[in-house]
């Protein structure tokens, strides 16, 4: 089963993992594995399922990765993921066999009990904290229902958890209960619930036990711990998956008397500048990336170090600009042969950080690179980067404190494994000024299948290459949901663009505008006259109203026209729950590759999950399995389109019956070929 997610695909991307990079996704899970863990135990109650719903979860995130183009949060898009393989592993009301405390087995026994539904908005209540739109979003169904079902899970949790059925509070109050206690209950009428509270017992008791089980319920979930090890076996099944084989290079030994006799000439000649700056750099910085932005003179060595507990952690040199802090480091194990890697989400703390930096604008990530020559050229020194926010000052010191490194664990000298913590105490105060940044102001106004667009900014900062533009929002009829360009060529320099570099920009001046940015390689050149634009691709979201009446009672399949092609309603089944499956096989020339749709019950529109099926064609019109293929097929694609063939829906509740199937539009990607060129004269 399937949970299905309005797509709205947007470059709102908060998820910043390669394609390519795994490894990225489980250290990803690894950071989340205790809430995880608990959504996995609420559904199965066993370690051994658990492990495997964790390893399936993280190879479907994988491969659903490169089609990740929504507006929801990565977190909530992961979420939707594991939740539907926690329902795929779920096949009876049974819990499993428990190896935790009983005061553990007795709370995920009762919430095991819970329908569906209630157990996963209790779930993400009071796991995941989502607010009730957000569970609402990810579960389909209304806010109103959320707080509906979380009243009734809470009820139905405290019988099962022994605190009795005795409580009859007055029902014209209980549908207010949640909103008091969560404080959202208006003034005059708190105060007129408060007034009678006082004077009703059984509403006192009533809600008094309720509170008591939210509370119950918390605490046993803040103290539900992961296994020790639990992440060890995942890993390594990942790994030995991947099998990870990385290819080493021969590096060009270094020429001794040739550096030693640059080095001589840069000191004679007053200065390591110019010409000298570059050969001398190209001799002592063994860090491509880094050299590169010594030789243009942005930024400059540092070689702070601290060490703990045998652990060097040196900062080599730190790069403030308009967009980012970029600190390349590299840590050294000094007592073995271990390697470590700072992990920014939850190692990393900056003193006084709001006042000094711009903590509101997006935040680069830059993945491990396990591959690369240089990290696997000794066996206890590694090399990284991080990204932090921007200064607010044009000059600055950050005391940088780090209290614990991620050990990288290898199977062999070439093959990542996984990773553990090791705490420690690294202080470091960054003395920093930020490197200026051209702008130039585009006003580009152009259309792209009809839809207005604007190329407002290009921003040649040191660390990035940004192009701000903007899309209308005003038609409805037509949208395009995100562009993704190729390249920028600026100064007969092509600059490739970070596919997954977008990001919406904080300040949104005009409503019917939404503005964003994309992140491009960096130009360290401060000027230029002309920039071309190439574009890659839009996504596009069509509306197309059509409504189609259903009935069980009919025998199917049955058809119908909708964009130009035929759709077969091939199932209406009542039931518990009830199905409906429709689809179209045929893809050639097809408008669409997914619809916007949703299926109107007795009720009005109904909660649903459901299962798919598709096809992804390349430019040549081959075709693949959306479920078999693997990111690097997926990389090696020319123009892939994802087109869904089945949707197979089921609608919760005893015996709804389904009244219509209603199509709203659909969405398709138009791959292009414009280039713009923009004059900055």
């Amino acid at each position: 089963m399937v949970l299905i997610i309005p797509v709205k695909n947007n470059p709102i991307l908060p998820v910043t993992i390669r394609v390519k990079d795994i490894e990225s996704i489980v250290s990803w899970f690894e950071q989340h594995q205790q809430s995880f863990y608990a959504i996995g135990w609420s559904y199965l109650g066993n370690q051994r399922k658990i492990e495997e719903l964790f390893y399936r979860a993280i190879l479907q995130v994988h491969k659903e990765l490169p089609r990740f183009k929504s507006r929801t949060f990565f977190e909530m898009w992961v979420l939707s993921i594991f939740i539907r393989i926690c329902r795929e592993h779920s096949h009876n009301k049974s819990l499993q066999a428990s190896e935790e405390s009983d005061s553990y087995q007795e709370l995920f026994h009762a919430l095991h009990q819970l329908k569906e539904k209630e157990r996963e908005v209790l779930v993400l209540t009071y796991i995941k904290a989502l607010t009730k739109d957000e569970t609402a979003q990810l579960l389909q169904v209304s806010a109103e229902q959320v707080k509906e079902l979380l009243f009734s899970g809470l009820q139905s949790l405290r019988n099962g958890m022994g605190y009795g059925e005795h409580y009859h509070g007055c029902i014209e109050y209980k549908k207010i209960y949640m909103d008091y206690l969560k404080r959202n209950l208006e003034r005059p009428a708190k105060i007129d619930f408060e007034m009678h509270i006082y004077h009703c017992q059984d509403c006192q008791e009533d809600l008094a036990a309720l509170q008591e089980v939210m509370v119950s319920f918390t605490e046993a979930i803040e103290k539900f711990s992961v296994p020790e090890g639990f992440m060890g076996n995942i890993k390594e099944r990942v790994a030995q998956r991947e099998s990870l084989i990385q290819q080493k290079k021969n590096k060009r030994k270094r020429n001794g008397f040739i550096a030693a006799s640059i080095f001589v000439l840069a000191i004679l000649a007053g200065g390591i500048t110019g010409v000298f700056s570059k050969l001398y750099y190209t001799w002592t910085e063994e860090n491509q990336e880094l050299r590169a932005f010594l030789q243009e003179d942005v930024g400059e060595r540092l070689n702070l170090e601290a060490e703990s507990d045998g652990v060097k952690i040196k900062i080599k040199s730190a790069i403030a600009d308009d967009v980012q802090t970029l600190i390349f480091y590299e840590i050294e194990d000094t007592n073995g042969n271990n390697q470590f890697l700072i992990n920014y989400d939850d190692s990393v703390y900056i003193e006084d950080k709001r006042k000094i930096m711009n903590d509101y604008t997006h935040q680069r990530y830059y993945p491990p690179d396990f591959e690369s020559e240089l990290n696997n050229k000794k066996k206890n020194t590694y090399h990284g980067k991080i990204s932090l926010p921007p200064l607010k000052e044009d000059k600055g010191t950050i005391k940088l404190k780090i209290n614990n490194v991620m050990k990288i664990i290898r199977k062999t000298s070439d093959s990542y494994m996984s990773m553990e913590q090791k705490p420690g105490e690294w202080n470091f105060e960054i003395p920093l000024t930020k490197q200026p940044s051209t702008e130039y102001a585009l006003d580009e106004n152009i259309e792209i299948e009809g839809v207005p667009v604007r190329l407002d900014k290009l921003i040649l900062a040191p660390s990035a290459t940004i192009l701000q533009y903007g899309i209308n929002n005003e038609q409805s009829a037509k949208r395009i949901e995100m562009i993704n360009f190729n390249d920028l060529e600026v100064n007969n320099q092509f600059l490739k663009a970070d596919q997954y570099g977008n990001s919406y920009v904080h300040n949104q001046p005009d409503i019917n505008w939404s503005i964003f940015q994309a992140n491009f390689e960096p130009l360290f050149e401060k000027e230029t006259n002309e920039v071309k634009v190439q574009f890659g691709s839009v996504y596009l979201s069509i509306e197309d109203h059509k409504t189609i009446k259903l009935d069980a009672s009919k025998e199917y399949p049955q058809t119908f026209k909708y964009a130009g092609s035929t759709i077969s309603i091939d199932k209406v089944e009542i039931g518990q729950p009830s199905t409906v499956v429709f689809s179209n096989h045929e893809i050639k020339n097809r408008a669409y590759e997914s619809l916007h749709y949703f299926i109107e019950t007795e009720q009005g529109e109904n909660s649903m999950e459901g299962d798919y099926e598709g096809v992804i064609v390349d430019k040549n019109g081959k075709e693949y399995d959306m479920n078999k293929v693997t990111p690097k097929i997926y990389e090696e694609m020319e123009q892939p389109l994802h087109f869904f063939t089945v949707q197979s829906l089921k609608l919760h509740g005893d015996k709804v019956i389904p009244q219509s199937l209603n199509i709203t539009g659909y969405s398709k990607t138009k791959y292009l070929d414009d280039k713009v060129r923009i004059s900055l004269d």
